[in-house]
């Protein structure tokens, strides 16, 4: 893995005012601990960081120059703006080569499963143990040809020499399911055609049993038409 060579300056004034400020001079604020020392406040250059976290990934080694002396880092927690996406705080942890620390590496997917064949991605990183100077940046799985059932764990994992798996071995890594077939489709669609029907067929029974029993105007209209005609009859034969 890539060593970051970081220039480090010592923060004496707190608060979020002082770290505007820190920010603003084009610096990250930062904590440096590990190995039972105070903790270090202090800033770091905010493009080279950057850079050593987009080129070397979460895990990238860094070299911290703090008052001429170097110290190896790993960064630990990286707080970011919500819309700027802009690092505004930074925790690191001192490391010693040759050291054993945990971290969190990125499971990466290569090639293609087999035709007909969904990959479903379900662990986005697996935590492992290694040399804090030969952390992966990533692990990579083939799953070139796999199938239906074929699904990858922890345990199936090809890890760097000298790196032992901490996530629980049988923590499913990527599941393949079988990519529905034209018939499968089609069946879906007629019976969900079928249920919409149901619901039309009860939708007109109940609109026309609410027209039972309404009464129609119609036959009383022929009715005063009748009336009407008698009388007409009577005033003639006056």
């Amino acid at each position: 893995m890539a060593d970051f060579r970081l220039e480090a300056e010592t923060r004496t004034e707190f608060g979020k005012g002082s770290a505007r400020r820190t920010r603003r001079a084009g610096r990250v604020p930062a904590v440096l601990y590990g190995h039972g020392q105070d903790v270090v406040h202090l800033s770091l250059p905010a493009r080279e960081f950057a850079a050593a976290l987009r080129n070397g990934g979460s895990n990238a080694l860094l070299t911290i120059v703090l008052n001429g002396k170097e110290q190896l880092a790993l960064t630990k927690s990286v707080q970011r703006d919500p819309l700027k996406r802009t690092h505004e705080h930074v925790d690191l942890l001192l490391v010693r080569r040759g050291e054993k620390t945990t971290v969190d590496v990125p499971v990466v997917i290569v090639g293609e499963p087999a035709p007909d064949t969904i990959p479903n991605h379900q662990l986005n990183t697996v935590q492992i143990e290694a040399d804090a100077t030969r952390l992966p940046d990533s692990i990579e799985v083939d799953v070139t040809g796999h199938t239906a059932g074929q699904n990858i764990t922890a345990a199936d994992l090809v890890l760097p020499a000298g790196s032992t798996l901490i996530t629980e071995p049988e923590s499913l890594v990527i599941g393949f399911l079988g990519a529905p077939t034209a018939e499968a489709l089609e069946a879906e669609l007629a019976e969900a055609e079928a249920e919409a029907g149901i619901e039309r067929e009860e939708s007109e029974a109940a609109a026309e049993g609410a027209g039972e029993g309404d009464v129609v105007p119609e036959p009383l209209a022929q009715g005063s038409g009748e009336s009407m005609d008698s009388a007409e009859k009577s005033a003639q034969n006056d």
